[in-house]
């Protein structure tokens, strides 16, 4: 065994130690889910999806009870949620950005 054969052994192992700590450091970053969801949605044209609900506001009345509006298909709708029931108090349309804004 002569010098060139060591030399080259010992740079095999450091490629090989510095790989496995590229995939470790990879794996922990996440850079392997990023590529793989990147590569399955490569092809396919991604669309929005509308969102029908948001909940605009929430109020806590009691550790039991609580108030939400919440808006559905440009319908606002106040909500009373309890341990055990949920009663709508209140149903009408949304407010459009103009009224909101005077």
């Amino acid at each position: 065994m002569d010098v060139v054969d060591f030399a080259q052994y010992f740079a095999a192992l450091a490629v090989v130690l510095g790989l496995l700590g590229l995939f470790a450091l990879a794996g922990t970053q996440g850079w392997f889910t990023r590529l793989m969801n990147s590569l399955a949605t490569k092809g396919l044209e991604r669309t929005k999806r509308v969102r029908r609900l948001r909940v605009t506001e929430s109020l806590v009345l009691d550790p039991r009870r609580r108030v939400v509006i919440v808006m559905i298909d440009d319908e606002e709708q106040v909500l009373l949620l309890g341990a055990g029931t949920e009663i709508v108090l209140d149903r009408r349309p949304a407010k459009s950005a103009t009224e909101t804004a005077s």
